[in-house]
């Protein structure tokens, strides 16, 4: 059986409020394709980043900005594997490997600063083989400029790991920051040859999972 392997980042799971309409569509699919194992790793978002700016106040090291980033990733898995009815979030990559569900939920693992979930779940699919590293996302995929403050940027739909990887490796990381793979990850996905996928939305997710056509951008 093939796995897929998912990074849930946090802004779409909360936005004002948590986002339950996205959330049960989300269930609905991934219970819906019985043919893949899903290894669904969570993402702090929002609610992270409201944290690490509070600490960042009180001048915290950023070891423990980045300890708050990762609880919060944690707690949202718990809430992903409750609607999932999944009573194992598991913290590190042993654990994982000692669950034998076809759906398994988790947050950040370990406590190592200088990365975001999204290097564990690259990480994941590279020790999984994974059919697809997918990425969801509150962006369509990756623009050739911020499509906020540029209304002519346009969705790059595919771009090499190599050309991916020069233009995320400018970025100087910081904890709780907004970019679409963080550096390491895009450093795994490069070095192992991953197929990553950056997607918006339940729709696109369906269509991946049934071979169809869909709107994002294909890393390889």
């Amino acid at each position: 059986m093939q796995t897929i392997v998912i990074s849930l980042g946090g802004s779409i799971i909360v936005q004002e409020k948590i986002n339950y309409k996205f959330l049960n569509e989300f269930k609905r699919i991934i219970l819906k394709h019985k043919e893949y194992k899903f290894i669904i790793v969570t993402g702090g978002g929002k609610t992270a980043r409201t944290y690490i700016e509070a600490a960042r106040k009180e001048k915290l090291s950023e070891e423990e900005i980045s300890f708050l980033g990762i609880l919060t990733t944690r707690l949202n898995a718990n809430l992903i594997a409750d609607i999932f009815n999944q009573s194992r979030v598991p913290e590190t990559h042993q654990e994982i490997n000692n669950i034998k569900e076809k759906i398994i939920v988790c947050g950040a693992l370990g406590n190592k600063s200088k990365m975001t979930s999204d290097t564990n779940a690259a990480q994941i699919a590279k020790d999984k083989k994974a059919k697809f590293f997918i990425n969801m996302t509150n962006v369509p995929g990756l623009f050739t400029d911020d499509p906020k403050t540029h209304k002519n940027a346009s969705l790059i739909p595919f771009i090499t790991h190599k050309d991916f990887n020069n233009k995320i490796q400018k970025i100087k990381f910081k904890a709780g920051q907004h970019f679409i793979l963080d550096q390491k990850a895009s450093e795994i996905i490069k070095r192992n040859n991953i197929t990553t996928i950056i997607i918006e939305g339940n729709n696109q997710l369906e269509n991946i999972l049934n071979n169809k056509k869909f709107i994002g951008t294909i890393i390889s």
